[in-house]
């Protein structure tokens, strides 16, 4: 009986403020890391997804090998996926030749097909059900195709349809506010909104780095990527520390 608590608690943290703030800036700091490796490193945007797929797959490792909940590998984790999704994405609209709509278009099918297959395979997308080698390898290659759709979605949406950053920043925005009202005062399904959520805080946060770095005559600030990457890196640590951070409680 005594593992009875253990069972019920899942190998992802659990889903408050403080979890979407920690969300969005470690969306925006994989923005201004992938750009800082693959632009002010000039290494390409394929070396550049090469290396962090290696990272990325280093970090699902590691966290798959625990058996519980660990804050800070979970965060590395998502930074990772955050990263990759960045060059991969820069790569896949840009060296390919794509497109940023092709390429959300793309991307999009991709997430939607592991969002299916995972509810096809286990009966749940809930996140609070990640715990074992089978979800958990479905949650994490959904968020990869997540934060690399939304690389792709917010540079389309800054860049081809011409709202530029800040614009573009206040669309994602205002789409996340209709996902909280939905929340508090809708039926819509709690695991829906979770990964309607989860998705909209990429571009956010990809637009948002893009605000950050970007030269000035495209409406960035052009600040330091290494900076603005430190800066953000420093915050995102601080918060994991002064935030309470506790595994959410799986599904039954």
């Amino acid at each position: 009986m005594s593992t009875t608590s253990n069972d019920a608690l899942s190998k992802v943290p659990a889903v408050t403020l403080g979890f979407w703030i920690i969300k969005i800036l470690a969306t925006t700091v994989g923005e201004t890391g992938g750009d800082a490796v693959s632009m002010s490193m000039d290494l390409g945007y394929l070396v550049s997804t090469g290396i962090f797929l290696v990272v990325f797959a280093a970090a699902v490792a590691a966290q798959m090998s625990v058996r519980k909940f660990h804050a800070t590998l979970y965060w590395i984790t998502i930074i990772a996926s955050t990263t990759v999704g960045t060059t991969l994405a820069d790569f896949a609209d840009r060296s390919l030749g794509i497109g940023y709509l092709g390429g959300s278009i793309l991307l999009l099918v991709l997430l939607m097909c592991s969002l299916y297959v995972w509810h096809r395979s286990l009966g749940s997308v809930d996140a609070g059900s990640v715990s074992g080698p089978k979800p958990e390898l479905f949650y994490w290659m959904t968020i990869m195709f997540s934060q690399t759709l939304g690389t792709a979605l917010g540079d389309w949406t800054a860049d081809s349809a011409g709202l530029g950053y800040a614009w573009a920043a206040l669309v994602f925005a205002r789409l996340l506010l209709l996902v909280v009202f939905a929340y508090f005062w809708t039926k819509v399904s709690r695991t829906a909104l979770f990964w309607a959520a989860f998705i909209l805080t990429r571009p956010l946060g990809a637009v948002v780095g893009d605000f950050i770095d970007k030269p000035m005559i495209k409406g960035g600030l052009e600040l330091s990527r290494y900076s603005a990457t430190a800066a953000l890196l420093a915050v995102i640590v601080l918060l994991i520390m002064v935030i309470p951070q506790r595994a959410a409680r799986r599904a039954h």
